[in-house]
């Protein structure tokens, strides 16, 4: 299957690096399967850094090797999932020994949800079924080197999302 990367930059050899920012299953390199999804996050980096152009970086990723791998699946928002997002996202020390985490993305507009939650508004029954009504794009997080093996890149495309006429012009060559 495809699965895909936003960035500012192409990356044919992906690495696990350290976030400036508590992220949802923690450290390591995050992908989708949905390119639209890889397009925002590269208009997102675009903004925060003044960038005119960044790239949605394609790969393969043979989701049957999961079985080769430690792996922590959610294929919707459960208990387990919230608990996991928010360990990572609010806990200092936290960590986990996996090396793919695959699940729904908790991007701004979950994560005002989770802050109801945290604060103690809503119940974590509600949390969950009011999740289940948004449309949730999925990620999967590569937390080791070995899980990076799974990982062959295909190409990258230059992202010019959000950018003026006159600036993409002189971006592609005709």
């Amino acid at each position: 299957m495809k699965i895909y990367h936003g960035s500012l930059e192409t990356v044919e050899h992906p690495k696990i690096l350290q976030p400036n920012r508590k992220l949802d299953y923690g450290e390591g390199f995050y992908t989708t399967t949905s390119e639209k999804q890889a397009e925002e996050w590269v208009e997102r980096r675009m903004l925060e850094k003044k960038a005119t152009h960044g790239y949605v970086n394609i790969y393969e990723f043979d989701a049957d090797k999961l079985e080769e791998f430690k792996s922590l699946i959610f294929t919707e928002p459960t208990e387990e999932w919230a608990t996991f997002v928010m360990a990572n996202r609010t806990q200092k020390e936290f960590t986990h020994d996996y090396d793919i985490v695959y699940g729904p993305v908790a991007n701004d507009r979950v994560y005002f949800q989770f802050g109801l939650y945290e604060s103690g508004a809503i119940s974590v029954d509600t949390l969950i079924r009011e999740l289940k009504t948004y449309k949730l794009v999925d990620q999967y997080l590569f937390h080791t080197e070995k899980a990076l093996t799974a990982l062959h890149f295909v190409e990258s495309r230059l992202s010019l999302i959000h950018i003026s006429e006159p600036t993409r012009h002189s971006l592609i060559s005709y």
